[in-house]
C-alpha cells in the first residue's frame, strides 16, 4: 500500500512533564487518541503484518488485530474479535477479513461506507480511497473513489490475487498473467505480458511481480529505481512503497532498492524473516518467532510508534509528538517529525524527558539538559550548567528546574512565559503553551504568563501536591487526592470529576486525564478522537496528555514478578 497524507500543524501545547527516577521499574506503553502505541506487541505471537498511510496493523495467533500509528480518523484502532483471518491497512482505513468470510472495515467513513455485503470473501487489499476484495469464486470486488475508474472491475472469475496502489490497482490471473486498471501515467497500469507471474504488488505510481523462477521484474515510475529490482531468483515475496521497494529472499533476508535518503532501503539484517510490508511512515517484517520489526521511513516526517521489546520507565507526549525513556537510559521519539522534534539524539545517560509543541528536551543524568526540534527562539538551546533537576517544553519556550529550587526559563517570551518568578524553594513546574505554573516548596502554586482565562492565576492554599498546564488552563492535584482546575473550560478541560483518590494529572492540548490510586485512569474534555476515553484496566502507573492523544505506562506481565490482568 502507498499514499499520501499531509498534516498541517497549528496548534502548540504545553505538556505535563516527569522526572524519572534511578533505579525504576520498567513498563509498556499505552497510547489512545490520535495516536495509538503498542509497544507490547512483541510479547504476543504475531502471524500477518500491514502497514498504511501512518498507522499499521498486526494479526495475532489467536485472531485477534493490533493497531499503533495515527488513529486520527479510528484507523488504527481494529474492532474486537479473534475471528480474523488477514488484515490490510489503507491511507486512512483498515480491512480485515472473518473466518466466516465477511469483510470488517474502520477508519474513514467513506471508504467504509459501502463496504460489500456477502459471506465469500477470501482476499482483501486496501488502497489509498478504495479497496479491493477477492471471492472464492474468483471474482473481484471494489469499493470507495472511483477517480481513475478505480472501481470498475476487470470481468472474470478467474483471479487469484489482488494489489491496490494509489492511483491504480492489480489482479493476478489463475494462468499467471497481470491485469491492471486505473491511472497510467506512468506506465504503473501498463504490467510485462506473460503467464508466468506468481505475485504481484502496487506502489505509489509503479508495480512488481515475482515470475515462477523467483525473479521480480518492475514497471511504471522509476526516478529512484524503485521499479529496478536486483537480480536473483529466489525472491518469495515483494512490497511495494511510494519511491522504494522491499523483497524477501527464500533464505528469510530482506533486500530493498530505489529511495534510500533517509534509510527507507535499508532493511534489517537477519535471516529469519517471513513477512514484509511498507507504508509511507513506516517498513514492517515480521519474524519466524512471531516479533515485528519496524524501520522508518522519516521522508514522509512521520516516525512510527516503537513496536520492539524494550522497557520503558518513562513517556511524555506533545503536540503531534510523543518520546520515550527506556531502562537503559535512551529516548524513542514517534508521531509527527518535521522539524525533529520525534528524532532524539543518541545516548544512554539520559534521566528525564519533556515534548513541547515542535520541541523536546531531555535531561542528561550529569545534571545537563539538551535540546533538539524547531529552534525558533532558542527553544532547545537551554542555558549551561550541570545542576538541573527537571525540564519542562511549553508551547514556543522552555523551563528548567535547578538543584538549588530556582526556576529557568528561555525561548519565545512573548508574554512572559519565558521569565519564571525568582526564589529558591520551588519543586516543580509546568509548562503550558504560553503560561507556566511552579509548586512551591510550601505546597503553594505561582503562575504567570498570558492569563486571559485566568489559567496563570492559580488558586489559594497550601496544600497543593502536583500541577498540569495545558492550552489555557491548569490543573493541580491536591494532598487529600483530590483535583482543582481553573482557566478556560469550553471542552470542560477545567472541570476534572470528584473524588479524592488521585495521585497524577496530566493537562494536554483540550482534554485531561488523571491516574487513580487503584491504577485506573479516568479523562475529561476534548474527545473528538477518543483521546479522553477512559480505557480499561486497573495496573497503570503514569500519564501524559499530549495534543490529541493520550499515553500511559502499565506494569507488564513478567515484570518484576508482576502479573497484571491484561
Amino acid at each position: 500500500m502507498s499514499g499520501k497524507k499531509t498534516t498541517g500543524i497549528f496548534f502548540i501545547a504545553g505538556i505535563l512533564v516527569l522526572l524519572m527516577e534511578t533505579g525504576a521499574s520498567a513498563f509498556s506503553i499505552v497510547g489512545w487518541g490520535d495516536q495509538l502505541v503498542n509497544t507490547d506487541l512483541n510479547r504476543q505471537k504475531i502471524v500477518a503484518i500491514s502497514t498504511g498511510g501512518f498507522h499499521n496493523l498486526a494479526l495475532k495467533a489467536d485472531g485477534s488485530i493490533a493497531g499503533w500509528g495515527l488513529n486520527n480518523l479510528s484507523q488504527a484502532f481494529p474492532p474486537d474479535g479473534n475471528d480474523y483471518v488477514a488484515i490490510a491497512a489503507g491511507n486512512s482505513h483498515s480491512l480485515a477479513l472473518r473466518s466466516d468470510g465477511t469483510i470488517a472495515c474502520w477508519g474513514f467513513s467513506y471508504e467504509c461506507k459501502s463496504i460489500p455485503e456477502g459471506n465469500d470473501y477470501v482476499a482483501i487489499a486496501a488502497g489509498d480511497d478504495h479497496s479491493l476484495a477477492l471471492t472464492i469464486d474468483g471474482r473481484i470486488v471494489a469499493w470507495g473513489q472511483n477517480y481513475f475508474n478505480l472501481i470498475d472491475m476487470p470481468d472474470g472469475t478467474d483471479f487469484v490475487a489482488i494489489a491496490a496502489g494509489e492511483t491504480h490497482s492489480l489482479a493476478l490471473k489463475a494462468d499467471g498473467t497481470i491485469v491492471a486498471w486505473g491511472g497510467n501515467e506512468f506506465g504503473q497500469a501498463s504490467p510485462p505480458d506473460g503467464n508466468r507471474f506468481i505475485a504481484i504488488a502496487s506502489g505509489e505510481h509503479f508495480g512488481l511481480a515475482i515470475k515462477a523462477d523467483g525473479s521480480i521484474v518492475g514497471w511504471g515510475q522509476n526516478d529512484y529505481g524503485q521499479a529496478s529490482p536486483p537480480d536473483g531468483n529466489d525472491y518469495v515475496a515483494i512490497a511495494a512503497g511510494d519511491t522504494y521497494s522491499l523483497a524477501l529472499r527464500s533464505d528469510g533476508t530482506l533486500v530493498a532498492w530505489g529511495r534510500d535518503d533517509s534509510g527507507q532501503s535499508s532493511p534489517p539484517d537477519g535471516n529469519d524473516f517471513i513477512a514484509i510490508d511498507v507504508g509511507i511512515s513506516c517498513n514492517l517484517a515480521l519474524k519466524s518467532d512471531g516479533t515485528v520489526v519496524a524501520w522508518n521511513n522519516p521522508t514522509a516526517i512521520r516516525k512510527t510508534a516503537p513496536v520492539d521489546m524494550n522497557d520503558y520507565v518513562l513517556t511524555v507526549a506533545g503536540l503531534v509528538h510523543s518520546l520515550a525513556l527506556t531502562l537503559d537510559g535512551k529516548i524513542v521519539g514517534w508521531g509527527l517529525d518535521g522539524y525533529g522534534q520525534a528524532s532524539p539524539p543518541d545516548g544512554n545517560d539520559y534521566i528525564g524527558l519533556a515534548a513541547g509543541g515542535l520541541h523536546s528536551l531531555a535531561l542528561k543524568a550529569d545534571g545537563t539538559i539538551v535540546g533538539w526540534g524547531w529552534d525558533k527562539h532558542d527553544r532547545t538551546s537551554p542555558p549551561d550548567g550541570n545542576d538541573y533537576v527537571a525540564v519542562a517544553a511549553g508551547g514556543g519556550y522552555s523551563l528548567a528546574l535547578r538543584s538549588n529550587g530556582k526556576l529557568v526559563g528561555w525561548g519565545l517570551n512573548s508574554y512572559g512565559q519565558a521569565e519564571p518568578p525568582d526564589g529558591n524553594d520551588f519543586v516543580a513546574m509546568a509548562a503550558g503553551a504560553i503560561h507556566g505554573l511552579a509548586l512551591r516548596s510550601d505546597g503553594s502554586i505561582v503562575g504567570w504568563g498570558k492569563n486571559n482565562y485566568g489559567q496563570a492565576s492559580p488558586p489559594e492554599g497550601s496544600d497543593f501536591l502536583a500541577i498540569s498546564a495545558g492550552v489555557d488552563y491548569s490543573l493541580a492535584l491536591r494532598t487529600d487526592g483530590s483535583i482543582i482546575g481553573w482557566g478556560r473550560n469550553h471542552y470542560a478541560q477545567a472541570s476534572p470529576p470528584e473524588g479524592d483518590g488521585f495521585i497524577a494529572i496530566a493537562a494536554g492540548y483540550l482534554h485531561a486525564i488523571a491516574l487513580q490510586v487503584d491504577g485506573t485512569i479516568v479523562a475529561w474534555g476534548d474527545n473528538d478522537y477518543g483521546q479522553a476515553d477512559s480505557i480499561p484496566g486497573n495496573n497503570y502507573t503514569a500519564i501524559a496528555a499530549g495534543g490529541y492523544h493520550s499515553l500511559a505506562l502499565k506494569t507488564r506481565e513478567g515484570i518484576n514478578g508482576i502479573s497484571p490482568d491484561n
